[in-house]
């Protein structure tokens, strides 16, 4: 498919820790759903976002740390992609990370668009760690950030602690759960599992999410 006439453009948005004996050949196997999609030879020729003014792919070796803030023009076939390259970073990450995906409909124009149209926008925020518990962390320290940004619209934040309590305890019982699910070998009860999640969200997303 002509990138011209790839009904999304999908930007990639991200920063993960990587572990200290991680090498440039590692990380280069583990995006290579991200730079392969794009038509590229190797992750150096596929570093590069649709934007210039997108930093793209980058690996800071000192500190360890991936950055993606990267765009491509594709399809839905782009999912299983992310599946890939989220499964192969989890070797490699030192912590669990979140990962923003936006898949922009490249055919539908806010200023011309009648009010019935709907855009085929969708926003998804994935999760790589080396363990589920990583994982699990990453995922409640987001939706605390969230939950307490919402409400301190209305409580002041020391009236909050009982609201990150029951959060604590929500995501302790999925734990248990998903240990207890892999020792009788059956996978975890709950919509989703850990490692992903997603849904539409209501406007369209700003491109860069920085």
């Amino acid at each position: 498919m002509s990138d011209y006439n790839a009904p999304f453009e999908i930007h990639v948005h991200g920063q993960v820790q990587l572990r200290a004996d991680v090498d440039f050949n590692q990380i280069q196997d583990a995006l290579k759903p991200l730079w392969q999609y794009a038509g590229a030879r190797s992750l150096a020729d596929g570093a590069e976002s649709a934007y210039e003014d997108e930093p793209g792919i980058q690996f800071d070796p000192k500190d360890h740390v991936l950055q993606i803030c990267w765009t491509v023009r594709g399809d839905e076939d782009f999912r299983q992609s992310l599946d890939d390259m989220c499964m192969s970073l989890n070797e490699l990450a030192e912590q669990g990370a979140g990962i923003e995906v936006t898949f922009y409909d490249a055919e539908f124009d806010e200023d011309e668009a009648d009010e019935e149209d709907e855009s085929r926008d969708d926003f998804l925020m994935l999760f790589v760690g080396p363990t589920p518990a990583a994982i699990m962390q990453v995922q409640r320290d987001l939706l605390v950030q969230d939950v307490v940004n919402l409400m301190e619209r209305h409580f002041d934040g020391a009236e909050l602690g009982g609201v990150v309590s029951e959060i604590d305890k929500l995501f302790s019982e999925r734990f248990d759960a998903l240990v207890s699910s892999l020792e009788i070998g059956k996978p975890p009860r709950g919509s989703g599992g850990p490692g992903s999640g997603g849904g539409h969200g209501g406007g369209r997303r700003p491109r860069h999410l920085h």
